[in-house]
């Protein structure tokens, strides 16, 4: 399956067997919207806010990095309770078009599943007069998933912290260009405002306008005019956007990882590590 889908691929295939389709909606920092309730038809809530990422405490400091990864057998535990079997081909999308999808589907890819993203999300699904239904807590059936670990997937700050002293990889930033200059301040509290010193902007609406991805000409020239031919970090502000990076360089050929942590992580007023602000 290819790590992109359209809307016309899934209505086609949504009936298979092996198909599952994960609703990865989630809503922007400090927003507080609602998820949805209705979504594509046997769709099963995948909650990156909720079950599908690590809570943990940093020296009683708070959450370390907001949506950190589950540790691979706590996750394996999570698939098998939605209901995803060894074998299946996982769809995942989100209500925004191309926002928070994209984590899901790094994630699964990451722990060996067969998994894509749909291009345009539910506004694509539901803008070519397909109907929705409810969202599913649970596919309600055994699962036999065993999750094969690709530890590359994801970096620490120790790791983005190199690549940025030697600039072996292009450390690139997901966030808008104004919370990437500090004009804009960092939503979480106790985070500060700015970017890694060496890092660079790619906002990844710019990337997937409208929620749908460019084509993949245009990827790979916007990619190479931000990294040229180094291996990319991708980063955001807590590891969700930065997977839109890594699908588009996944779509192009690009080496990538994502920064699990994030700017949540970094930019911590607790952190010690240096955080640049533009003037």
């Amino acid at each position: 399956m290819r790590d992109l889908v359209t809307v016309d691929w899934l209505a086609d295939h949504l009936h298979d067997d092996d198909l599952v389709v994960v609703d990865a909606s989630m809503a922007p920092p400090g927003s507080g919207d609602p998820l949805p309730d209705d979504g594509i038809p046997g769709a099963v809530r995948f909650d990156i806010d909720g079950a599908m990422s690590r809570h943990d405490e940093a020296d009683g400091l708070g959450p370390v990095g907001v949506h950190d990864m589950l540790a691979p057998s706590d996750f394996e535990r999570a698939l098998r309770g939605l209901g995803i079997r060894a074998g299946d081909r996982v769809v995942a999308y989100d209500a925004a078009g191309l926002f928070s999808s994209a984590r899901a589907w790094w994630m699964l890819r990451a722990a060996g599943v067969d998994a894509a993203v749909l291009d345009g999300g539910l506004p694509a699904w539901t803008e070519a007069g397909h109907p929705t239904a409810p969202i599913l807590a649970s596919l309600g059936r055994p699962s036999d998933l065993t999750v094969a670990w690709d530890a590359s997937a994801f970096v620490d700050a120790d790791v983005t912290a190199a690549a940025l002293a030697s600039g072996d990889a292009a450390v690139l930033d997901a966030r808008s260009p104004s919370r990437f200059s500090g004009a804009e301040p960092d939503p979480r509290e106790g985070v500060r405002a700015g970017h890694m010193p060496g890092a660079d902007s790619l906002h990844y609406a710019s990337i997937a306008p409208d929620g749908r991805m460019l084509p993949v000409e245009a990827l790979a020239e916007r990619l190479r005019s931000a990294a040229a031919e180094r291996p990319i970090i991708a980063s955001c502000g807590s590891g969700v956007t930065a997977a839109v990076l890594a699908l588009a360089a996944t779509i192009t050929g690009r080496e990538v990882t994502v920064y699990d942590g994030s700017w949540s992580e970094w930019g911590r007023d607790d952190s010690g590590r240096s955080v640049t602000a533009d003037d």
